[in-house]
């Protein structure tokens, strides 16, 4: 069985089911347990991470830290791999996991912080304290970690979470968001690597930033910060966020000596599903070119971008995240927006489909496929997709035509990833 639960629905059409069958490669690709597995390899005292080997007798103590989306299951797999090596462990995750033999779980919340995910970070912050040069600790970072570990430095919880909504809401890019969560927060930016400190840090790093930016995933909680204070006053200005100022916000360590011993490592990216799309897509025929792995902008605008992008007869592959700026009141996700406000350029030649690799794209589907069938099926209803688009409630349109993907919650999070095919 693979990961779409309406793949047959779905596909409706020879064409519809080999890009779905793309959807399922690309998604099979990033799945914690084969990526893991192929990366991390223990033999006897000896711990391999990807080109890196660290000795375990030379540690008094390991521990693991765990934070984002996926990242209980990714715990779980590096629990199994260290065996009686590990000394202790605190993992939180918005997807209750329990294969755990030593590691602390805590059910946390996404894409909103909370009490719980505070009091997990500040638990950590007290564990993990006045550590030494013979403690290793492995970091496994995934996407949303930045909502997920969370200790705000003088702001109370009320105050983050409306921080939050707005710069989710103002359509800043995701650096951008980050850059002033770091300034919030005694963990983010590099402040847990200083917290950590004189420790060595291995951070694993399951990216969903388009492009790779170590210092933007989770907003690098174990990497230097470039940016400033000042950088983030700018971004609070240029969106005119207004829930915190300058005296809420604290500088980020610049200090070399926390970052000496610390390394953070790429583990997964979209890249990583979409080079797993392209081998797919010459077996199954198809003319691919990888087009982007960061693709960024405007959710309504970047369908029709990308299928003027696809030459005839080609299948056009990419990943990213695009920015939804909220001015309706209905149910969206920036990937259903995308497949959305380009359905009016399929004509009767193209395939376009956008889905989140973790599942779920804000609510219930994680994605959508569109064609000239999701069209008719539009007219029959008297579906209004330009109304649909511009009220933020892209989920309702495609429930309404059935071209909503619906795979439920994944262990998977590399952002975005977009398929276009023309005929």
């Amino acid at each position: 069985m693979g990961f779409i639960k309406n793949f047959s629905s779905l596909a409706s059409t020879p064409d519809r089911e080999k890009i779905l069958t793309l959807v399922e490669a690309g998604l099979r690709a990033i799945q914690p347990e084969q990526v893991v597995k192929k990366q991390v390899v223990l033999h006897n005292t000896f711990l391999r991470i990807q080109e890196n080997t660290y000795n375990l007798t030379q540690f008094e103590r390991i521990f693991l830290v765990g934070i984002g989306k996926g990242s209980g299951s990714i715990a779980s797999i590096l629990e199994n791999i260290l065996g009686e090596h590990l000394t202790d462990g605190y993992v939180i995750d918005n997807v209750r996991q329990t294969m755990f033999h030593h590691i602390r779980f805590t059910l946390g919340t996404h894409p909103l912080p909370s009490e719980t995910n505070i009091a997990f970070t500040k638990n950590v912050l007290q564990k993990l304290n006045h550590l030494s040069e013979k403690d290793l600790v492995l970091v496994v970072v995934c996407g949303g970690g930045s909502a997920i570990f969370e200790a705000p430095a003088r702001i109370d919880l009320k105050t983050v979470i409306h921080t939050f909504k707005e710069l989710l809401n103002s359509g800043a890019a995701i650096s951008e968001i980050n850059v002033v969560r770091k300034h919030l927060s005694l963990v983010k930016g590099g402040n847990f690597a200083k917290h950590l400190y004189p420790a060595t840090i291995v951070s694993l790093l399951f990216s969903d930033v388009p492009g790779n930016d170590i210092s933007v995933i989770a907003s690098g909680p174990t990497v230097k910060d470039e940016k400033t204070v000042q950088d983030a006053i700018a971004i609070l200005q240029k969106y005119h966020i207004t829930s915190v100022s300058e005296k809420d916000l604290i500088e980020t360590p610049k200090e070399d000596k926390y970052f000496a011993h610390v390394s953070n490592l790429i583990m997964v990216s979209n890249m990583t599903a979409i080079k797993a799309i392209n081998e797919k897509a010459k077996s199954l025929d198809f003319l691919p070119r990888i087009f982007s792995d960061r693709v960024e902008g405007g959710a309504k605008t970047i369908g029709r971008k990308l299928i003027d992008e696809t030459k005839k007869g080609e299948l056009l592959i990419s990943g990213g995240e695009t920015t939804v700026h909220v001015s309706g009141k209905g149910r969206g996700g920036r990937n259903q927006e995308v497949v959305l406000g380009g359905l009016p350029y399929v004509g009767n030649d193209t395939i376009i489909v956008s889905w989140d690799s973790d599942g779920i794209d804000f609510d219930t589907f994680s994605g959508a496929i569109g064609d000239k069938n999701t069209v008719k099926k539009a007219q029959s209803l008297g579906l209004d997709g330009q109304e649909f688009l511009a009220n933020d409630n892209a989920l309702v349109f495609f429930e309404k035509t059935g071209d909503g993907i619906l795979t439920g919650k994944l262990e998977s999070n590399v952002s975005d990833l977009f398929l276009v095919y023309k005929k």
